[in-house]
């Protein structure tokens, strides 16, 4: 009993003295671990009488007891203090400004995508998505694009392993098949655009093998080419902000709109430099034309009782010709500088209330 008491006594003076965590472990460890003090003490209890060793059993875990928590106590208040000491010695100088963190900026790609769905909200048009991974019936059969079509060879579009049920796999060329699976998922009336990327065998300072399109199309019972051309006139002088803005419709083909148009805009190319809506000049920048029968009835459509017009842009062209960006390819590089310089401010909305300039 004595001697536990001792042994309790030493132990406990060990742990007040100690300085800090590290010198309170090693107490910790003269005293409970495999060779301590209070547990060889412990391992001596087996020589002794029963009588004894009862009492001293007793002591030694009274002792022990107190010594595991005044080490946890200890452990607290040193725990506290070199806390205090880094709160004291890391303390942050509120009165220092702010670091400047750099803005970022919206892609002129996505500008012009919100910019384009804002205009055609305000038509009444409904925003249609579809895969980019499509069928060769979606992408081409449906659209009455035949077998031996330049679009359909390995030069101009990206093939993919066929599907497990045996369906020629690609990339789409273009957004038409969404019109399609709109089609013949709803019946009409329609009136959507359908805004992505698209995918062609093509590289140069003209085209990327990914670049974007907004198609747009309508389907009702009494649509004609009017109704085409007065959408388009809306759209092209909205989106250039002109608003006498002339438009040229051109006789084209296209397979799965008849009869089918190119629609140039007005434009100047005095001095070099390229200006919209003045001049003698024309720049076509997308086609058109009313749905062919061929496409409404692939969709299961009669065309005695259904028309409508489609149309398609390219997203990248119209924003260099807004924006004055004189390379496609700088769209992609990722080039911080050239965000910077041609990007727009998170809060430049497209608001046709307020126009749609920077």
């Amino acid at each position: 009993m004595a001697d536990a008491d001792t042994l309790k006594a030493e132990i406990l003076k060990a742990v007040a003295e100690a300085g800090d965590l590290d010198a309170l472990e090693q107490v910790r460890i003269a005293a409970l671990g495999r060779k301590g003090s209070l547990t060889e003490a412990m391992k001596g209890l087996g020589g002794l009488a029963p009588d004894e060793r009862r009492a001293a059993g007793q002591a030694l875990n009274a002792a022990k007891d107190a010594v595991a928590g005044a080490i946890e106590a200890r452990k607290a208040a040193l725990g506290r203090a070199r806390l205090d000491s880094r709160l004291a010695a890391e303390r942050v100088d509120v009165t220092l400004p702010a670091r400047l963190r750099p803005a970022g900026t919206i892609h002129p790609i996505s500008q012009v995508m919100d910019e384009l769905q804002a205009i055609f909200a305000d038509m009444g048009f409904t925003v249609a998505e579809g895969p980019d991974i499509e069928d060769d019936f979606h992408n081409f059969t449906a659209l009455n694009i035949p077998e031996a079509h330049p679009a359909r060879q390995m030069h101009d579009t990206f093939y993919l392993p066929p599907a497990a049920d045996g369906r020629t796999m690609l990339l789409r060329t273009h957004t038409s098949p969404v019109q399609i699976r709109t089609m013949m998922a709803t019946p009409p009336p329609h009136r959507i655009i359908a805004p992505g990327r698209t995918y062609r065998c093509d590289s140069d300072i003209t085209h990327t093998p990914m670049f974007h399109q907004v198609e747009g199309l309508v389907i009702d019972r009494a649509t004609h080419m009017g109704h085409l051309k007065g959408c388009l006139e809306d759209l092209c002088r909205t989106f250039f902000e002109v608003d006498d803005l002339p438009l040229r419709f051109r006789p084209s083909y296209f397979p799965f709109t008849e009869p089918s148009c190119e629609v140039d805009i007005g434009c100047s190319r005095a001095d070099g430099e390229l200006k919209i809506g003045a001049g003698e000049g024309w720049l076509e920048i997308l086609g058109a034309g009313m749905v062919h029968p061929n496409v409404l009835v692939n969709c299961g459509l009669d065309p005695d009782h259904w028309q409508g017009f489609a149309f398609g842009m390219g997203v990248e062209r119209v924003a260099m010709l807004k924006y004055g960006i004189p390379d496609l390819r700088t769209f992609f590089e990722s080039d911080l500088r050239w965000l910077r310089h041609y990007g727009f401010a998170c809060l430049d909305q497209p608001s046709l209330a307020y126009g749609l300039a920077r």
